[in-house]
């Protein structure tokens, strides 16, 4: 093979590679010489955040349920516990520790609640 079918081969690959990426979608670029040239558009991974805040809801109302249900000595006693543990324990303590957001909503959903 010569040097010129490589790198046409070459340029055919990326070619395709290019119109591969170009499916997803093309974003259009205007240079300094006015010629329009089409671009794939990249993608980045997006970070979820009605999932994120969802999540974070969800611990919280699961927080104060528990916290209605156990009642505060009972509850701190646990998560104190769960302090002395292993690594991960004193991680699910860290984020079980009863904080206001927590004891308001007990407060608040406790009359809806079974006792």
């Amino acid at each position: 093979m010569s040097q010129g079918e490589l790198s046409f081969d070459e340029r055919v690959r990326r070619l395709m590679r290019k119109h591969d990426l170009m499916q997803k979608g093309v974003v259009h670029r205007m240079g300094n010489d006015g010629l329009i040239t089409a671009y794939p558009r990249r993608r980045r991974p997006s970070l979820p955040l009605r999932a994120v805040l969802i999540l974070v809801i969800s611990a919280f109302l699961f927080k104060a349920l528990v916290y209605h249900h156990l009642g505060n000595e009972t509850y701190n006693a646990r998560v104190d516990l769960l302090e002395q543990g292993t690594a991960f324990e004193k991680v699910g303590g860290w984020i079980m520790q009863s904080d206001p957001a927590t004891i308001w909503l007990s407060e608040t959903l406790g009359p809806y609640l079974p006792s």
